[in-house]
């Protein structure tokens, strides 16, 4: 695969980003591949067993779409890439690519950038135009309503209506993408990068229909008895709150609500400036130390925010974990964002006690209190140490601590569809189906908050499933 001693006589090559002075003066993505990613590609060794495969949850074939570039094949290369996955300029650009964790290389070294050559191959198919609608030969009469447009909705989406389904795809928000589209920045995903494929999709007969919240402003009950078959892809979307003292006061408000504001009024809509939620010229305090309390980070050092302060309640991570006892999973290991270089204090261990609100009614500052983690009867438990409260003055908090549940309020409860021990619908991975006969499941809906690969490939699972379904067999890939 690639070139057997490639790891050995090529470094790694990262992208390369435009000056922070530079960046924060816009919303536009600041990136740039690498301009050699033949060479990148050369760094894939004939290991053997390519535990970059499952390290990948749709199962890209990585070796092969590595080698393929390595040779310049790159029409061969995307043709493989999109064999498992249907929006790899998605997963390109915000995947935390979990391949590299599993990839052999890094086991002595660096990783084979492999986010980095994905997006290199799609990027490439979409400049050369060989990125075209796959249109059925033949319709099937089915069809089949799927509720979200997040990554699991289009996935799934433009599965069943490739082999034939009329598919109608519901999103209750303006635009299609879910939180693609509104809770991550246009400065790591370009929002132009979901229309050109809502294009495709639009001449391989999916529908898209916005402003329909099932539930809502459309009966969920309609919609099965409507179609041939239901599929909810609704999210996770019911935010963590932080039950605190003070927790009312003005100007403590969910991370999603803030940014999807932001990402709005940059789209250009007219979001008057008592609706917008603006971190000019104040101390912002991000709860939450994932991708989305970074996304945060960004967007207010955008704003020119006068300090950004992001806290953590977990302890700080390791820079470098032992290889060893972590490969081919996942680490815990210290990962600074983009975001964070922009300018940003990180603590961790840290508790919120209160919020300090001034005679107006909003938040002025934060007490917080220093904790530590122990390990009683083999679990992990959290103390405060005493005599450690501090504050910290906040103008603006944002609250990223992830997300609990999907919203049960509206289509769950209308249909009364069950539910697991953690609030998401109740499905499996076999075949996707809920309590209720023609309705599945899938994405953040049915396993939780997950990544963007994981709702794409659970998508075209689904997809496989709604087929079987409907046809009594299937073509479509597991």
């Amino acid at each position: 695969m690639g070139k057997p001693t490639g790891f050995k006589e090529f470094p790694r090559e990262n992208l390369t980003y435009a000056p922070v002075a530079e960046r924060i003066s816009h919303f536009n993505e600041f990136s740039e591949l690498p301009r050699d990613m033949a060479t990148q590609g050369a760094r894939c060794m004939d290991c053997g067993i390519p535990f970059c495969h499952n390290g990948c949850p749709v199962n890209n074939i990585i070796p092969d779409w590595n080698d393929a570039v390595y040779r310049g094949q790159w029409r061969e290369a995307l043709d493989v890439l999109h064999s498992t996955n249907n929006f790899p300029e998605f997963t390109g650009r915000v995947c935390p690519a979990p391949c590299e964790e599993a990839c052999t290389v890094n086991l002595i070294g660096d990783a084979v950038s492999i986010k980095n050559i994905e997006l290199s191959i799609v990027e490439k198919g979409w400049q050369e135009e060989w990125i075209k609608p796959q249109i059925a030969a033949e319709k099937t009469g089915k069809r089949v309503a799927i509720v979200g447009s997040g990554p699991a909705g289009m996935a799934c989406a433009q599965q069943l209506a490739r082999v034939g389904h009329d598919v109608v795809l519901f999103e209750k928000n303006d635009r299609i993408g879910g939180l693609m589209r509104y809770g991550i920045p246009n400065f790591k995903f370009d929002k132009k990068v979901i229309d050109r494929r809502m294009a495709q999709m639009r001449a391989e007969g999916v529908e898209f229909r916005v402003n329909s919240h099932v539930g809502v402003n459309i009966s969920a009950r309609d919609l099965v008895n409507d179609f041939d078959a239901v599929v909810m892809t609704g999210g996770s979307e019911e935010p963590r709150d932080l039950p605190v003292p003070g927790r009312e006061l003005d100007g403590i408000h969910f991370a999603v609500e803030f940014l999807t504001k932001n990402t709005k009024r940059v789209l250009g809509d007219d979001i008057p400036d008592d609706e917008f939620i603006s971190a000019t010229g104040k101390h912002v305090i991000v709860i939450g130390g994932g991708d989305t309390g970074s996304d945060c980070i960004g967007t207010s050092n955008r704003h020119g925010a006068k300090s950004v302060t992001q806290l953590e309640i977990l302890p700080k991570p390791t820079e470098n974990p032992d290889i060893l006892t972590t490969w081919p999973d996942w680490p815990m290991k210290l990962r600074t964002s983009t975001s964070q270089e922009e300018g940003c204090e990180r603590d961790w261990e840290i508790s919120t006690k209160r919020f300090i609100g001034d005679n107006d009614g909003h938040v002025k500052a934060i007490e917080c209190i220093r904790v530590e983690w122990k390990q009683e009867d083999g679990q992990w438990q959290l103390h405060e140490i005493e005599g450690s409260e501090f504050e910290l003055p906040a103008d603006l908090v944002t609250l990223a601590m992830g997300f609990t549940h999907p919203v049960h309020a509206g289509m769950l409860e209308e249909l009364g569809v069950e539910k697991d021990a953690r609030g998401n619908v109740a499905a499996n991975t076999d075949d996707y189906g809920t309590s209720l006969d023609k309705v599945f499941s899938a994405g953040d809906m049915r396993r939780g908050q997950s990544l963007i690969v994981w709702a794409i490939r659970e998508g075209r699972q689904c997809a496989r499933s709604v087929d079987e379904f409907l046809m009594g067999s299937t073509t479509l890939p597991r």
